[in-house]
């Protein structure tokens, strides 16, 4: 019976750990069919998108192809969300241009061994964050943040692809912004024929799905707007432009991908250099939080459609898992992609086995089909990199947050202006640091709202939005904000000012319902503040103090020091310090 009962623990504990373990235990027959079919749409769709964002990343068109093998075969194993496809996508691809591009020259041994080591600390921080349990970190990229961030990101991906779409030579630039200020310069550089592939890949793609929604219709297909079929547009039109550029002897005209090397990737442990590890950290923590931010942000997306959960924890790790297999494998970092895993859903995919199902279409392409490429147009790749990062652009938000809290607007724009400007590092960060700078000076200026009774009930509210009694001798403040060093000494003031001036006031009831926390800061504006009103002949009171509070504060002197009482609530002080009082005839204050 115990030997049983540890069995069934230790396959609980290994289904945790291993999710994919429970999937395949209650794997039901009928939904290999609905896997099979999504694996193989989203095998179609990665291809094309895995050659394109490895030109975007700087690496070879086969580390794509790579990156979309092992990490998502080890994401499949480990990860909680069914749907989710893992592999290359654009923003960490122009993360690890920005980062590792200064270091080593595009498309060398040495920049993709620079990768790998980027891929190992990034599943190493991952990692980290979840053996301590710090994945809230994350937080502190807030949603303005993160959409001024991706905003950003999309204009300048679009900008670095438009020398591929056009055939204009650039050197290097030190920023996309510059590259679009030497391509306007060099436009008589133009070559018309790049120009057409490129023209028409963005038409064909914009138009897609479309188009073979109705070539569905046309052969007796039903519900063609949703098919997957439908999402097929980037493999369609690397198909269509091999077949023109082989046929009509193009290549020599045209700037192609060139000989990819058949064969899968061979395992190769990333090497240790302390001075390339300290100077690639910074980058690699950055890359790591909008990775997680991102694939959690589309596991969760995905979830919510089916009314499930994912768990926090086993993304951080999985996630750590999938980078560390792209580690080993001459990949670079790799996230949960948007638009494949939007397809992978839509297709059908029922559990994790429709990733494994696109990887089996990789390894055949390794295997077989990698002599096609070499006629791939770099122009077609580019368009379809900058048609895969425009749905991505959303400048809505702005707006929302502008009707909301104004604050995360100018967070939003700032942090896509700093992007822009000096880099997604530098960007980001800034855009960080402004995000916390104006929480602080926003709870730096609390409301301060003083309260009455509402109508007979033991209910106190702002005088300012009810018709509430107050009371001559009694003056209740309620503070709407956590007490702490960045607003103690402004609390402190506005409390005093407003009990010295209000006329025969003799308690202040400092109300404390939305107060959670204090901290040595805030305790000896407390002892202050009791000091300044006993002066003026006014007791200091709190009331509505919460548990966490009540917690802190009885570690301390403080309800023994004031000059009043810490009440259960606003109503049992007022019945206790004006037993007897008459309705205030003065007027209300405005708050």
């Amino acid at each position: 019976m115990r030997l049983g009962m540890r069995i069934a623990l230790s396959l609980r504990s290994w289904r945790n750990f291993v999710p994919l373990i429970g999937v395949l235990t209650h794997y039901r027959r009928h939904d290999l069919s609905h896997d099979l079919l999504a694996g193989l749409v989203v095998g179609m769709v990665t291809i094309p998108q895995a050659v394109a964002y490895a030109y975007l990343a700087g690496v070879p068109p086969q580390s794509g192809l790579y990156a979309c093998l092992l990490p998502m075969v080890i994401y499949a194993i480990f990860g909680s969300s069914k749907q989710m496809v893992v592999g290359p996508v654009a923003v960490a691809a122009l993360l690890v241009a920005a980062t590792v591009s200064e270091y080593a020259p595009k498309y060398s041994d040495a920049y993709l061994a620079i990768t790998s080591v980027l891929c190992l600390q990034i599943a190493g921080i991952l990692w980290l964050l979840r053996l301590s349990q710090m994945g809230g970190l994350v937080n502190l990229l807030s949603h303005p943040v993160i959409t001024g961030f991706v905003n950003a990101a999309a204009i300048l991906i679009i900008v670095s692809q438009l020398p591929g779409l056009s055939g204009i030579a650039l050197g290097d630039a030190e920023s996309p912004l510059a590259d679009l200020a030497n391509l306007i310069g060099a436009v008589d550089q133009l070559e018309p024929l790049t120009l057409a592939f490129g023209l028409s890949t963005l038409a064909f793609l914009v138009a897609s799905k479309r188009i073979i929604a109705k070539c569905l219709t046309l052969i007796g297909v039903e519900e063609t707007q949703d098919h997957p079929a439908t999402r097929t547009g980037p493999m369609l039109a690397a198909v269509i432009s091999i077949i023109l550029v082989s046929f009509l002897g193009l290549n020599g005209n045209l700037q192609t991908v060139g000989f990819v090397p058949a064969g899968l990737p061979t395992l190769v442990w990333p090497n240790f250099d302390l001075a390339l590890w300290l100077n690639l950290m910074p980058a690699a923590a950055i890359i790591a939080i909008i990775t997680y931010v991102e694939s959690y942000s589309i596991g969760t997306t995905l979830a919510a459609k089916q009314q499930t959960r994912i768990n926090p924890h086993q993304e951080l790790f999985a996630l750590g898992a999938a980078n560390m297999g792209a580690a080993i494998t001459g990949a670079y970092p790799v996230a949960g992609s948007f638009s494949r895993s939007s397809v992978n859903y839509s297709a059908g995919a029922r559990t994790p086995l429709s990733s494994l199902f696109c990887a089996l279409v990789v390894v055949l392409t390794l295997t077989f089909l990698t002599g096609l490429f070499a006629n791939l147009p770099k122009a077609v790749l580019a368009a379809i990199v900058i048609v895969s990062v425009i749905g991505l652009i959303d400048f809505k938000s702005s707006r929302k947050h502008w009707s909301v809290y104004r604050h995360d607007s100018w967070t939003e724009l700032a942090t896509m202006s700093l992007v822009l400007i000096f880099g997604v590092e530098v960007g980001l960060l800034a855009g960080v640091g402004i995000s916390i700078a104006l929480f602080i000076r926003s709870s730096s200026q609390p409301n301060i709202t003083q309260v009455g009774r509402l109508d007979d009930s033991e209910h106190f509210r702002s005088v300012k939005r009810f018709e509430v009694t107050t009371y001559p001798n009694i003056l209740a403040l309620r503070v709407d904000e956590n007490i702490f060093f960045a607003n103690a000494t402004q609390i402190e003031d506005r409390l005093l000012r407003r009990a010295l001036r209000r006329k025969d006031t003799k308690h202040l009831v400092v109300v404390c319902s939305s107060v959670n926390m204090i901290d040595a800061t805030g305790l000896m504006m407390l002892y202050r503040l009791n000091s300044h009103l006993a002066e003026a002949n006014i007791s200091l009171s709190l009331s509505d103090v919460k548990g966490p509070l009540m917690k802190q504060l009885s570690n301390t002197d403080i309800t023994q020091s004031i000059s009043g009482e810490v009440f259960f609530n606003t109503d049992q002080a007022i019945k206790q310090l004006a037993p007897n009082s008459q309705l205030a005839d003065q007027p209300h204050e405005n708050t």
